[in-house]
């Protein structure tokens, strides 16, 4: 039989195997009638084979993707290898990497067991008590999220110029990122069935103990993302180190890079900065459990009551006051008043050409970013398995590193294998989307699984493609939350630095890298307007996340 003749066999039997599923489904009906559906699993079956969903051509995406994730830890690992065993020795084992190392472990130790307090504090009074102008608190718990911390830093400084050392570390990475644990915890507080906590009350425990051994342990994954959150962040920061002088493996990094071009040195830092992201992601994997949280039971969950404060009122209603004094007050108050002394002259037409660049690379990281986590957010959801779950974490592990390290592997490979490539918008970009790939990938995949698979399927019997029905349908459902991964990705772009002095072309400046060459002049009154401009840009974004966040929580 010819070529021909085959395809001819095959499309007949495919047109009467659909007749035989449209009949089945039409018997179904039928039986459904007399409440009798025994063939509709089969009929579906047929109409809608496994073949036809598009998993193989998504599978070869987001491996590739992933493969690209990769480059960075590929990198070090090249480094490593390239430079020999005694010259790692040499370049790590020193006491310089060892004064890093301690900084770094007091820095994490002190931040994050304050910053928890503070934000379960807060969160508590916001969600579960009666405090007056609870949404506004809420509201001004997650603004400080607009304020980028070197510029926290520099309002600081700027007020306190003695401030530097680990103390001001801590206190300042406080203020800047605590906003990461109020959110999930506050979330999580929402959604909690208060059935468990009637439970324990009713067994004789006293409030105290009813939070501390029914609320408390569920808060746990709230809990421990956003520590590792912070945690990260306090890797990966430079600004705010650097403006009260702290030394960090970021800072050296940078210092190391600006006064040695792409050093073995700075290579190897940047070695030892990725061990300690890995252990932390470990650490948090460890501390995180296999517990299962979800509630079980007949009935639906119900909103919790809130408990008064009575007498507790006053004081509790200091803690959000303090907070925003401190945390946006403060700011926002030595902004006015650095652009008050610097009058109109400080607005220059180069704040405004600044700005439009950083919209513009926000913009395209952003969407950038949403496009690539897409297939890996569509596979999670609609494939999982273990192979899915290795490439995830491909997508996920990126992020958790540090800007200065992408960026430096990008320099040495654009360098060494394609030199056009460098200080070009192309690499500017990869780089936005290594970094921010998990923060697409979160909203992404959210509203992928809100998205019914039976629509898909629907749109497929009605004759549309998989890649079809995939576009028209479930990516239509699931475009408020790549709108939101767009804009939480662009907030991140907004207050990037490292990666961005590190990559950028000649001529490109963006708000934060303006607004870091002029305070490293100590330049204050003309870098004023920049830091403005970044926490306008950012403002809505940060709406964004904390409209996002309510409507996870169904309110």
């Amino acid at each position: 039989m010819t070529g021909s003749g085959n395809c001819l066999s095959k499309t007949v039997a495919l047109l009467f195997q659909r007749m035989k599923a449209s009949a089945l489904l039409q018997d179904n009906r039928f039986f459904a009638a007399g409440n009798k559906a025994p063939v509709a699993p089969k009929a579906a079956r047929i109409l809608l084979p496994r073949r036809r969903m598009p998993h193989a051509s998504v599978m070869l995406l987001a491996t590739v993707i992933a493969i690209f994730s990769l480059v960075p830890l590929g990198f070090i690992s090249w480094i490593t290898y390239d430079v020999g065993w005694e010259t790692v020795k040499t370049l790590v084992f020193r006491p310089r990497v060892g004064e890093l190392l301690i900084n770094t472990v007091l820095l994490e130790s002190a931040t994050i067991p304050l910053a928890i307090a503070l934000a379960v504090t807060l969160a508590w009074l916001t969600e579960r008590t009666d405090i007056p102008c609870a949404r506004l608190w809420a509201w001004l718990a997650i603004a400080p999220l607009a304020v980028p911390a070197f510029v926290h830093s520099y309002a600081w400084v700027s007020l306190i110029p003695g401030m530097r050392g680990l103390q001001s570390g801590v206190f300042v990475s406080i203020i800047a990122y605590y906003p990461f644990l109020y959110l999930p915890v506050a979330a999580t507080l929402r959604r909690l069935d208060p059935a468990i906590e009637d439970a324990a009350a009713s067994l004789g425990l006293n409030p105290w103990r009813v939070f501390f051994r029914t609320v408390l342990p569920q808060l746990r994954f709230a809990i421990c993302g956003g520590s590792l959150l912070i945690a990260l962040h306090l890797l990966s920061e430079y600004g705010l180190f650097v403006m009260i002088r702290f030394d960090t493996f970021a800072t050296a990094i940078v210092d190391q890079f600006q006064s040695s071009y792409n050093s073995p040195a700075s290579n190897m830092l940047g070695g030892v900065l990725v061990a300690c992201c890995l252990f932390l992601l470990g650490l948090e994997v460890l501390l995180r459990g296999n517990e299962r949280y979800a509630r079980v039971g007949s009935g639906s969950p119900r909103p919790a009551d809130r408990r008064r404060l009575g007498w507790f009122v006053v004081p509790a209603i200091l803690l959000p006051v303090v907070l925003a004094v401190l945390t946006l007050g403060l700011p926002l108050m030595t902004l006015g008043r650095w652009l008050y002394l610097g009058g109109s002259g400080i607005w220059r037409i180069e704040v405004g050409s600044a700005f439009l660049q950083t919209m513009a690379l926000a913009l395209a990281g952003g969407v950038l970013a949403t496009i690539a986590a897409a297939p890996m957010a569509w596979l999670s959801v609609r494939a999982p398995g273990r192979f899915q779950r290795v490439l995830e974490a491909c997508h996920y592990y990126v992020g958790s590193l540090p800007g200065v390290v992408v960026a430096l592997a990008l320099v040495t490979i654009t360098v060494r294998l394609v030199l056009p490539l460098y200080q070009t918008f192309a690499t500017l970009l990869v780089a936005y989307v290594m970094l921010f790939l998990p923060r697409a990938m979160v909203g992404l995949r959210a509203s992928i699984a809100q998205a019914p698979v039976e629509l898909e399927r629907a749109a497929m019997g009605l004759g549309r493609t998989p890649g079809q029905a995939v576009r028209q349908i479930t990516m239509r459902l699931a475009a408020p939350g790549a709108a939101a991964s767009i804009a939480l990705t662009a907030l991140g772009i907004t207050n990037e630095l490292t990666a961005t002095l590190m990559l950028s072309p000649n001529g490109v400046d963006t708000l934060a890298t303006k607004f870091w060459s002029l305070t490293s002049e100590i330049d204050y009154v003309s870098a004023a307007p920049y830091a403005f401009m970044m926490v306008v840009l950012s403002l809505p974004l940060t709406l964004t996340l904390y409209t996002q966040s309510k409507r996870t929580a169904g309110q």
